[in-house]
């Protein structure tokens, strides 16, 4: 069993049919996402055409049924406070949700699962699967 945060790339891929997560998961694997990740999510929601907005509430619903969301809280604040130190000092701006989910995954100990490893790469303590 592997603890593993799931980035939103992941999921908007096997939303559109792109990949699927079975591929990359374990039916044991103990799965939670980033509080931001929701609000990426539901920022699709809010963009998509009236004829989508209905089934991408869904799967998030289902998603959220199914999946914990790790909050913002003091730890991930801390590896985030020290991502944006340690990407200040490299000169290796990252997005600032990336940031947020990469932040999330060392504070909770998951590997972070990502269709876009390229928003992570080379930052410290985060261990990723794509």
């Amino acid at each position: 069993m592997k603890a593993l945060l799931l980035d939103t790339s992941v999921i908007i891929d096997a939303e559109r049919g792109r990949s699927t997560l079975d591929a990359l998961l374990d039916d044991h694997d103990d799965l939670a996402i980033a509080a931001v990740t929701v609000a990426e999510l539901m920022t699709g929601v809010h963009l998509a055409t009236p004829h989508r907005r209905p089934a991408r509430i869904g799967l998030i619903e289902a998603l959220l049924e199914a999946i914990p969301v790790v909050p913002y809280d003091r730890r991930v604040a801390f590896e985030h406070g020290e991502l944006l130190a340690w990407t200040t000092r490299h000169g290796s701006r990252r997005g600032a949700h990336d940031l947020i989910i990469a932040a999330t995954a060392t504070a909770t100990g998951r590997a972070l699962v990502t269709a876009y490893p390229r928003g992570f790469h080379g930052l410290p303590g985060v261990e990723l699967l794509a």
